[in-house]
C-alpha cells in the first residue's frame, strides 16, 4: 500500500518541479487519462481493502481504462463530437460505485 502512495507523491513532486505545460489540443486527452488512472487506482484500493487485490488485474485494468478513454476522445475529435464526455461519465459512475 505504501508503494502506490510513494509513486503518487513522486509524480506530483515531479510535476511541480518540471513545470509541465500541456497544450490546449491535448488537454482533453490529459484529463481523460488522469481520470482513467484514478479510476484504476481507486479500484485497486478497494480490492486491497476487500482482500482480493491482484497486481495483474490492476495493471491490465489501468492500461485498458487509459487506452479506451483516449480512443473515445480521439474518435470524438475526428467526428466533431464530445465523446470524451462519455468516458468521463463512465468513469464518474465507476467512481460512485467505488465510494459505496
Amino acid at each position: 500500500m505504501l508503494l502506490p502512495l510513494a509513486g503518487l507523491l513522486v509524480g506530483v513532486l515531479l510535476g511541480l518541479v518540471l513545470n509541465v505545460n500541456v497544450g490546449f489540443e491535448l488537454s482533453r486527452y490529459s484529463a481523460v487519462a488522469i481520470l482513467a488512472a484514478l479510476d484504476s487506482v481507486l479500484g485497486a484500493v478497494r480490492a486491497e481493502l476487500d482482500g482480493v487485490y491482484d497486481n495483474r488485474i490492476f495493471i491490465s485494468g489501468f492500461v485498458t481504462n487509459a487506452i479506451v478513454a483516449v480512443i473515445l476522445t480521439f474518435i470524438g475529435d475526428r467526428l466533431g463530437l464530445d465523446l470524451y464526455l462519455v468516458a468521463l461519465m463512465v468513469l464518474r459512475s465507476s467512481f460512485a460505485s467505488e465510494m459505496e
